[in-house]
């Protein structure tokens, strides 16, 4: 449905567009242009989440397909008085994914950026790098970001404690690896572009088909389920990366992957089934799996009652949460079985 070059470039300037959970206005703006240009309905609701609505043949009926638009992080907890400041996890990121090197502190007037530093190697037992080096990992309360700002400087920026860390822009620029692409933030940033294809793509579907780039999904899938627990949905269907890791039987490559049960709980059978032979219709070959240490917004959607029925979709991805790389043509995938179930839904 989409040749690999332009879903590369739609990835990679959706990837460019920082969103770290809660502060995700660059992306939300970008977002609305391009349903616009699409002649597509779309608004943000209350919640922040950024929705497209395709008019179904049937208005009383909808369904929902997600995919989260923030990216995971750190949030500042203490400005320090020599330029230092201090983060916490947003989401499951962690300082050794990162590395020492440029971040954005997106401040209320400025961004500033830093330097995320764990300190010299060059030490003995006296200093506490030297248990990182042998036996220690490294957490977020060993790490700080050298800014060689003043407190005062800091201040008006608008840099505070709440305010968002994320990997500086210079280094996720996403690159290509034949048929795959490498950055930081495909988790999920791969998978709004999914939307935005079939944004492009549906036309007409038998019911009323919700495209929404949901909010802070990485700390609680909020926007998701603020959503889900005001429209009624027939089903709720989210794009996600699934890891690729020893203990799943994913084979990484073009294959999607349709999740069976994860960390919060079981997918819908039903909904599954219609979605594998929507694959079929599609020409397309799935992958099942069950995985751990992983939620979506569908997952908990369902595991809070807000959804009868709901399935995850999603595509092989290597170095989840970090440096991801996946399969263009997984992604690309995922579009065309979702244009296939689209397609065959039953307006009654």
């Amino acid at each position: 449905m989409l040749e690999f070059d332009r879903l590369f470039d739609t990835i990679a300037e959706l990837v460019m567009l920082h969103s770290p959970s809660g502060v995700e206005s660059e992306i939300n703006q970008r977002l609305m242009e391009k349903f616009a240009a699409l002649g597509v309905n779309a608004w943000l609701d209350r919640a922040d989440n950024a929705i497209a609505l395709i008019p179904g043949r049937n208005p009383q009926k909808s369904i929902a397909i997600t995919a989260h638009k923030d990216e995971i992080g750190a949030i500042v907890k203490t400005v320090g008085s020599l330029g230092r400041v201090e983060v916490r996890r947003l989401g499951g990121a962690f300082p050794w994914v990162y590395g020492e090197g440029v971040v954005d502190l997106l401040g209320d007037k400025q961004t500033i950026s830093g330097i995320l530093s764990f300190g010299s190697r060059h030490v003995s037992h006296e200093s506490p790098q030297k248990a990182q080096q042998e036996s220690t990992p490294l957490t977020w309360e060993n790490a700080w970001i050298e800014t060689k700002c003043s407190a005062q400087e800091l201040a008006d920026a608008g840099i505070r404690p709440g305010t968002r860390m994320v990997v500086g822009k210079h280094r996720k620029q996403p690159i290509r690896l034949k048929d795959w692409i490498a950055s930081y933030t495909l988790d999920n940033k791969a998978s709004v572009a999914i939307l935005l294809a079939l944004a492009e793509y549906l036309k007409e579907p038998a019911v009323n088909v919700y495209l929404v780039a949901s909010a802070k999904e990485e700390v609680g899938a909020i926007g998701a389920l603020y959503f889900s627990q005001r429209q009624p949905l027939e089903a709720l269907i989210a794009l996600e990366i699934c890891p690729i890791a020893p203990e799943y039987p994913i084979e990484d490559g073009e294959n999607p992957v349709l999740l069976v049960q994860d960390g919060y709980g079981i997918y819908d059978e039903g909904l599954n089934r219609e979605l594998r032979a929507a694959a079929d219709r599609a020409g397309v070959e799935v992958q099942l799996a069950a995985i751990s240490g992983f939620g979506s917004d569908a997952s908990i959607a369902i595991k809070f009652g807000h959804v009868a029925r709901a399935a995850c979709l999603s595509f092989p991805t290597q170095n989840t949460h970090g440096f991801e790389i996946a399969h263009l043509g997984a992604i690309d995938n995922c579009a065309r079985i979702l244009k296939a179930y689209c397609d065959e839904l039953s307006d009654e």
